[in-house]
Formats: structure tokens, sequence, C-alpha cells
């Protein structure tokens, strides 16, 4: 069965064109033009992967907006913006909210299929079958990689696919320092060091909402982070 991608893009003829280009590669694409439309649909099922623009007609947020609302509904949607709004703070704004990754309308079709696959290879690789369950356990933490789960003190945190696989490269060698070339590999993905920092901060607001005490990730400067031995 055929991967199924929604498109978020309220211009007709960009979101053509990218709909186009990704049946080529074999995925069944919905199109939706707002983000009201792309609701009503979601509400019904959701895809398996969603490609959003951050400026949706009348609504110059409504691309973020509808990120916090999948997030909501599942960690593990992968969610990847495509827009013309490139600044940092807009990047940023993308992570934070939960986005899988975060590309400018500059990008050409070639990388930006190269994206969709690395993250269905991400998820693809959770679902493979393995001889043994994996489970990381530190102090607080359990982290079961088949289930692509994360507790701290027994409260699971929710962590997209992204931030789950930066974790799961820290917890394997506590004590080790990961760069950010390192981090970007295991989480498949390319992005500039200042993406990098933005996804460890987003990881660790996320645990400190359960214990505003939690000081397990260290940032090694100008070497990178690890997870404490």
């Amino acid at each position: 069965m055929s991967r199924t991608v929604a498109i978020v893009e309220d211009e007709p003829a960009i979101r053509a064109n990218y709909a186009e280009a990704l049946r080529r590669h074999g995925y069944e694409v919905q199109p939706h033009a707002s983000r009201a439309e792309a609701q009503a649909a979601f509400s019904l099922r959701l895809p398996d992967l969603v490609i959003i623009d951050v400026g949706l007609g009348d609504e110059p947020e409504g691309g973020f907006d509808l990120c916090r609302e999948l997030r909501a509904r599942s960690a593990t949607l992968p969610i990847l913006f495509l827009t013309a709004r490139d600044s940092d703070f807009d990047v940023i704004s993308g992570l934070r909210l939960g986005a899988d990754d975060y590309l400018s309308k500059d990008t050409s079709l070639p990388q930006l299929t190269a994206r969709i696959h690395a993250l269905f290879r991400r998820m693809d690789s959770l679902s493979a079958p393995r001889a043994k369950e994996q489970v990381f356990r530190l102090r607080g933490l359990t982290l079961e990689l088949e289930r692509m789960r994360v507790t701290w003190e027994g409260n699971e945190v929710g962590l997209t696919v992204t931030e789950f696989w930066m974790v799961h490269a820290m917890v394997r060698y506590p004590g080790h320092v990961k760069s950010r070339e390192q981090l970007m590999r295991e989480a498949q993905v390319v992005v500039d060091d200042a993406t990098i920092t933005s996804h460890i901060k987003r990881i660790r607001r996320k645990f400190q909402a359960l214990d505003p005490g939690f000081d397990e990730i260290d940032t090694v400067h100008g070497a990178g982070y690890r997870w404490r031995a």
C-alpha cells in the first residue's frame, strides 16, 4: 500500500507541482488549500506524513496552528514545513511546535523527496522485527526502542520522531559526547547547528515539564551534548 502524504498549501500552482512530483515517487497525495480543509480531512483520518506551509490564505500563522493541533493528536506523525518563511525565528518556532523538519521553498524537489524518504525510513525502522526488544534504563529514564516510547519517572515524554532518535543517540552511550553531526546522522536529518540546539532545548523542556529538576543532558561547549552517565 502506498504512503499517504498530505500537502497543505494555499498557492494552487505550487500545490499542484508538489503533488505531481510526489505522485511520481509512488505516494498517494492529499492536497489541501487551507487549514480548515485540512482539519476536516484529518478529523476523519491522519495521513502518513504532512507537509505544511506557514502562511495559509488569510492566516499568517495558520501552518503553525495546524502543526500544534496535529502534534497534540500524534507524537509520531512526521510533520515537515515547506515555506518561504525561512528566518531563524520562523525555523525555531516550527521546530518548537514539534515539526520534524523545516525547509525553504527554494529547496529542490529531489532534496524534498529525499527528506520525505528519510522520515519514512525512520518510521519503518521502528516497526522492523527484532530478535529482542531493546530497552534502555538509566536512573529515571526508560527508553523502549520498538515502541518508540520514552518515560521519565514513569511518566511518558511526548517526543517527536526526530527528538526520540536524538535522545536514543545520547542514552545508548551515556557519558559520551555526541557532536551535532552525530545527532544529525542518528536522526537522519540535515540541518544547521542552531536547529540541533533548538531540538535539544525542546527535549529538555519536555522533561522539565515532568520534573523541574531534570538536568540529565549536559552541553559540552564546542563539542556537543551528552546524557549523564
